[in-house]
């Protein structure tokens, strides 16, 4: 009979993010990890928050202090769950810490996911040669069992303007409702004319909210907020066919929920530019 597990997923600020996602083990016991990146809050740091389930106990104080030698004590939130009836391949403990590096933190809007021997990393670095360097260094640590799929980008500029047009700042809400808020519509009025200059460009309207209530409502709730910006900057002006939508609910977190400083970062619109 097949296993089944949840991969490690860490989610923060400006680097790693780490989601929890469920997939079905291709043989017998083997275990996985994802790591995803979203933008961190102005003068918060990094911070990661590790979910997910390993199978055992040595394994998961083993992937956290990795974790804590790079981001620190405080900038690791353990959320692992200890699921002893998966098995996983030789040294796969060992060999996921080896993968825990600095390097990661150089990984921007990505996914890390490792299912037994198999690893796929993606998401946005600063150069071409980062790009290469950050794979090259992983394939090297390990041995040739393991394989990498290398979907790392380098962003188009256009992102990085959008990016330091919102500032790390959050797009307000009325408590509970897809209403903006006067400092919510301050900061689109800001962004419009950016974002009326993008050309040939589309732009991902993303809503996100803390974990407060049912996973359900919080989906919906972050949809409507993501329809609410788009619907406000069309009335600015923008093209309506440049702007999608969608909400994640709080399935991607980039701060504690458990203060409330950290369910306030994680209520909040992101903006992802690809092309048309």
């Amino acid at each position: 009979m097949k296993s089944y597990l949840r991969v490690l997923s860490l989610a923060l600020g400006l680097g790693l993010l780490v989601a929890a996602a469920a997939v079905q083990a291709q043989t017998a016991g083997a275990p996985g990890a994802l790591v995803e990146t979203t933008p961190a809050a102005a003068g918060k740091g990094e911070q990661v928050v590790a979910g997910g389930q390993v199978p055992d106990e040595a394994t998961r104080v083993a992937v956290i202090e990795a974790l804590r030698r790079i981001y620190g004590p405080s900038g690791v939130i353990d959320k692992i769950e200890v699921v002893n009836t998966v098995s996983m391949p030789a040294n796969w403990s060992a060999n996921v810490q080896r993968l825990i590096t600095p390097s990661l933190k150089d990984i921007h809007r990505g996914q890390f996911q490792i299912e037994g021997t198999q690893m796929a990393l993606s998401g946005e670095v600063s150069n071409e040669a980062l790009r290469q360097k950050i794979v090259s260094d992983m394939a090297n640590s390990l041995n040739p069992t393991y394989t990498i799929k290398n979907s790392l980008r380098v962003p188009v500029s256009e992102q990085i303007t959008v990016d330091q047009a919102l500032a790390n700042r959050t797009i307000e809400f009325e408590l509970g409702s897809a209403t903006l808020t006067r400092k919510g519509r301050d900061i689109l009025d800001e962004m419009a004319p950016i974002l009326q200059k993008l050309t040939n460009k589309s732009v991902a309207v993303v809503g996100h909210t803390d974990n407060a209530g049912s996973r359900a409502s919080n989906l919906a709730l972050s949809q409507s907020r993501a329809e609410a910006v788009k619907g406000y900057l069309v009335g600015k002006g923008i093209d309506p066919m440049t702007l999608t939508t969608s909400g994640v609910g709080p399935d991607q977190p980039v701060a504690n929920n458990a203060t409330d400083e950290g369910r306030s970062r994680n209520r909040r619109i992101e903006f992802r530019v690809g092309r048309t």
